[in-house]
């Protein structure tokens, strides 16, 4: 039996998709959204986390990082199976940088999904075709890892001292990482840089 950990924050969409893939008798689905991602991978420990990596919660704290460096397998590692939109290659990319195994478009069906699962639960590598343009968008973001979680944040309105302490930052680390985000993107301000990666599906 795999056992199987559905992280997805729409609660009628984590429902139904657990339900379904529920019902193949080699998968035990437990489902949470991303709030409560590490300490229900904590108790259930899965075999199989498969992650919404849309939701702007998958690149801040208790995101995909920590899920992913959390309590799971042997190893001490869950296998990590990507749900992903090639149109967002800010999301691909940060799935890759997390060593995720899988990766299956958001348009896939649960059967392909399933599969997907029992792929990854053997430690192969599963990757959904219709991803590829967006894997190569993702090789050209200018940002690192660490800028795109503050640029996500900033997306989501918090201010500089609110990242500064969902980061564990200083206030004047995350003002640097927003110039370094604004020259790179070639912004005018913040409000610009915000503008343009989203426009490019970076956060």
């Amino acid at each position: 039996m795999i056992r199987v950990l559905l992280v997805h924050d729409t609660s009628l969409l984590r429902t139904a998709l657990a339900e379904l893939i529920g019902r193949e008798p080699d998968l035990e689905v437990h489902a949470a959204p991303w709030r409560r991602a590490v300490l229900t991978a904590r108790t259930v420990r899965p075999r199989v986390c498969v992650v919404d990596m849309d939701s702007p919660h998958a690149g801040g704290p208790g995101g995909v990082r920590e899920l992913a460096s959390g309590s799971g397998t042997g190893d001490g590692r869950p296998c990590l199976l990507a749900l992903a939109s090639a149109e967002r290659p800010g999301p691909l990319r940060r799935a890759y940088e997390e060593r995720a195994l899988g990766y299956l478009s958001k348009n896939a069906s649960p059967d392909r999904l399933a599969d997907g699962i029992r792929h990854v639960a053997q430690g192969e590598r599963y990757i959904d075709e219709s991803l590829g343009f967006g894997f190569l968008e993702a090789s050209e973001i200018p940002l690192t890892r660490r800028e795109l979680t503050v640029l996500t944040l900033a997306a989501e309105g918090a201010t500089v001292g609110e990242i500064a302490r969902r980061l564990h930052l200083s206030n004047g680390t995350v003002r640097n990482y927003m110039s370094a985000i604004t020259r790179k993107t070639g912004a005018r301000n913040r409000v610009d840089a915000i503008r343009i990666s989203q426009g490019a599906g970076w956060v």
